[in-house]
């Protein structure tokens, strides 16, 4: 990878974690399984099993195919949201896994337990005061995720670019990018901006082997660069691929519908559908504003040829 590794900024991500390359893999809910995770991290990377889809016996199951497929570090994200996420969290200290992703709640939740048995903890933010709270509390380091990323997103709806330039003078602690990167020209531009490392999640999504259903990997594939939206602003903001039912949310929204009509529509499970059952007009289908630059299904060894040459 030109010039990364040489670079200090990029050296703290990798020794951080163990790594031979800046590039972490998205903890994705019904795409990060055990075979992406590994994957990604027998090719240099940092893979990462998203537990935001899974029960803590199958994320015990995940946690240990992932040890007998890499010798390689991997991590895992955990949802703080989540009301089993205190199971989520001790079930991952128990299989002895050394890095643990936060998102989506209070970082110093469980900081200390993890800390106590030598976890690293990095925790996704979207603005500087989340920053700041993280490195406060002790984590070892932030994703910055700009409104471009796929999935739930941050309310303030900062652009990466933004975020990343608001962050590097106010956060020692090191600076992993997120939000619409899929490529070098990407990668290469965050590290510009001073991030120490980037996050990628659409591009790992459609690989070869993710978890989701191929009618979900070939949406990102077809899909041009103005087809993602962002929608349910009120109740959580998301970043998706337009299909009818996106449409009927957005209509919703226009409307100045109520919470509770938003949370009819949504119903549950709606992630599930779209992305691990393949229902590509009723379920939501995350995905980053960089869908325009991805036009195949390509394994991770391939994607980080292109990623790293």
């Amino acid at each position: 990878m030109k010039n990364y590794n040489n670079n200090e900024i990029n050296i703290k991500t990798t020794k951080l974690f163990g790594i031979k390359y800046p590039i972490i893999q998205g903890g994705m809910v019904w795409v990060s399984g055990w075979k992406l995770a590994s994957a990604v991290s027998n090719n240099g990377g940092l893979g990462l099993i998203g537990a935001g889809s899974m029960k803590p016996d199958l994320l015990r199951e995940h946690i240990q195919k992932c040890k007998a497929a890499t010798k390689n570090p991997f991590g895992v994200n955990i949802p703080l949201l989540r009301k089993d996420s205190e199971d989520l969290v001790k079930t991952t200290i128990d299989e002895g896994v050394k890095i643990v992703f936060t998102s989506a709640g209070n970082p110093a939740k469980y900081i200390s337990l993890l800390k106590d048995n030598n976890i690293k903890v990095v925790h996704v933010v979207s603005n500087l005061k989340q920053a700041l709270k993280a490195e406060l509390v002790g984590c070892d380091a932030i994703v910055a995720e700009g409104v471009e990323a796929g999935g739930h997103n941050g309310a303030d709806e900062i652009p990466l670019d933004s975020l990343i330039t608001q962050l590097v003078n106010e956060i020692k602690i090191p600076i992993i990018a997120a939000g619409g990167i899929v490529d070098k020209f990407g990668i290469e531009k965050a590290f510009a901006l001073g991030a120490s490392g980037v996050q990628i999640g659409t591009l790992f999504a459609a690989s070869v082997e993710s978890s989701a259903h191929i009618n979900y990997k070939e949406a990102i594939v077809k899909a041009d660069d103005n087809d993602t939206a962002l929608f349910f602003k009120s109740i959580g903001l998301t970043r998706g691929i337009v299909n009818p039912f996106i449409k009927k949310a957005i209509a919703l929204e226009k409307r100045n519908a109520s919470n509770e009509e938003l949370l009819e529509l949504l119903g549950s499970k709606r992630e599930m559908l779209g992305i691990f059952n393949g229902n590509c007009d009723d379920g939501i289908l995350e995905a980053g504003t960089g869908v325009g630059r991805i036009t195949s299904i390509k394994s991770v060894e391939e994607i980080f040829l292109e990623l790293t040459k």
